[in-house]
């Protein structure tokens, strides 16, 4: 696995974040935000595009470019998979929800200077969406299917997902996963304020994204680049890989009702759950772990715990359930992923990632939401939810690998 997010900038840093509770929230140094009414985001720290991309190339290419190779850095590396030896049995499946969202505004300046003309051949192949997979695809060789998906903020949970679907298929022995989103920048901070969506606690930048608590008022956007190596079981054994964990379910379905809105009856995304659950074998009776949407928005935390309580009925109030958004904020299309490593983290680990900033409690969300310090416990079957814009639901079931199933 690889991450580059507001928490670390590499799994074992993710890994102790997690564990001390640490917030990604502060001011927004990257743009001047002395005249926005929204003023703090979840900003990457230390990170390089020219540690994972030659000059011209992170020159010429968005940030959610340089996030998706560097997670695929990590990842690939970690892995010990020797792509270019595989041929075109690996692939490649990397998902952003809105692409190149900071150069986007490059472009509306260039556009008012000097019109349509002389804009720059580089220009689009560096902003579309699926240029995250393209350029993780060029940069190690992949030549096994390629895809991206641009669903949302349930773009890299499907992106994941629909990787093993192509597995299962036969298409590939293993895909490169994941997503990366920049979403802190001008157009984003300002889309996102439109519609009402983001936090305005400006003096409380480390403790605005309170996911489930009574006085949230909204997300904490965030930037991150996260991949994971998908690989059939046979063929890890047989290479002696490190397996951390399996991806056994995933589920989809969709509202069908609202651009932004959620299903208030809890219906639809409690429909993704349970195709993921009987996707991969288990019932409600086997999930030990629930890392939640969680968006810290008034109407998305509530609307999430009714769906969950629709899937667990009886069973809602015992098991665990945390929103890491409260740590990373929200990481739009690279969330699924990001929280999908962090399902494994904990499988691994021992332990459930805490909801941190819950202190106020809310009658409209009275589950175990894990407040504010991690907990040790096993887990052996975890789902991870994503809930996107335009009625997207993905869930997908990640449980820890026990040698009797090989």
């Amino acid at each position: 696995m690889g991450t580059v997010n507001p928490i670390g900038n590499s799994i074992p840093e993710l890994d102790e974040a997690l564990r001390e509770g640490r917030s990604g929230g502060a001011l927004i140094t990257s743009f001047d935000v002395s005249e926005s009414p929204v003023k703090i985001g979840c900003e990457v720290k230390g990170f390089d595009p020219e540690s994972v991309l030659d000059r011209k190339s992170a020159r010429r290419t968005s940030r959610f470019i340089h996030l998706a190779v560097g997670a695929a850095h990590e990842a690939v590396e970690s892995s010990g998979l020797d792509i270019r030896a595989e041929g075109d049995r690996v692939g490649a499946s990397i998902a952003s929800g809105i692409g190149g969202m900071d150069m986007q505004l490059l472009a509306h300046e260039h556009y008012l200077t000097n019109g349509i003309d002389r804009f720059s051949p580089f220009w689009t192949p560096g902003i579309i969406p699926n240029m995250g997979a393209g350029y993780v695809s060029m940069e190690f060789g992949t030549q096994g299917p390629l895809a991206s998906s641009s669903t949302a903020c349930a773009a890299s949970s499907m992106a994941i997902g629909d990787a093993v679907m192509y597995i299962r298929a036969g298409m590939a022995d293993a895909m490169l996963a994941g997503g990366a989103e920049c979403g802190v920048v001008p157009v984003g901070i300002g889309g996102f304020h439109g519609i009402r969506a983001c936090s305005t606690r400006n003096d409380e930048p480390a403790t605005a994204s309170r996911p489930f608590d009574a006085t949230r008022d909204g997300i904490v956007l965030g930037e991150a680049g996260s991949v994971l190596v998908l690989e059939e079981l046979e063929h890890a054994l047989r290479r002696d890989a490190t397996i951390l964990a399996e991806v056994t379910g995933y589920g989809l379905s969709s509202d069908a009702r609202h651009v932004t809105e959620p299903d208030p009856t809890g219906e639809n995304p409690a429909r993704a759950i349970t195709n993921a659950l009987a996707d991969a074998g288990r019932t409600t009776a086997d999930v030990e772990y629930v890392n939640a949407h969680g968006t810290s928005t008034p109407v998305g935390d509530a609307a999430e715990t009714r769906v969950l309580k629709r899937v667990f009925g009886e069973r809602a109030n015992e098991v665990p359930v945390s929103s890491t958004k409260s740590m990373t904020g929200h990481l739009l299309g690279a969330t699924g992923a990001t929280e999908a490593a962090i399902c494994v983290l904990a499988i691994n680990g021992g332990y459930l990632p805490p909801t941190i900033n819950l202190h106020t409690p809310d009658p409209e969300c009275d589950l175990d939401y894990v407040p504010n310090t991690a907990r040790e416990q096993r887990i052996d079957v975890a789902i991870s939810n994503g809930f996107g814009f335009g009625g997207h639901n993905a869930c997908l079931v990640i449980e820890r690998y026990e040698e009797r199933r090989g």
